[in-house]
C-alpha cells in the first residue's frame, strides 16, 4: 500500500519518497520539500483540510490535495 503524506496521523513522521504530480512537485521542491526530507504532521483545520507538516524545522501548510501527491516510504 502507498502512503502519502495525507494519510499521516498528527505526530507520525514520514520520509518523502516520491511524487505523483509533476506540476504540483515542483512547488513542494521549491519549499523544500525534496526526497529523502523527513515530514511530520502537526495537526489539520478544524474541518480537516489544510494540513500542517513540519519539514526541516518549519511549518508548511498543505491542502489535502497536495499531500496526497507526496509519497512516503
Amino acid at each position: 500500500m502507498i502512503k502519502s503524506a495525507a494519510d499521516l496521523k498528527p505526530g507520525q513522521r514520514g520520509m518523502v519518497k516520491d511524487f505523483t504530480d509533476e506540476y504540483i512537485s515542483l512547488k513542494l521542491l521549491e519549499m523544500g520539500v525534496l526526497p529523502g526530507t523527513e515530514i511530520e504532521m502537526k495537526f489539520a483545520a478544524p474541518l480537516g483540510d489544510p494540513i500542517c507538516v513540519d519539514v526541516s524545522g518549519y511549518a508548511l501548510s498543505l491542502r489535502l490535495e497536495e499531500a496526497r501527491t507526496i509519497i512516503l516510504s
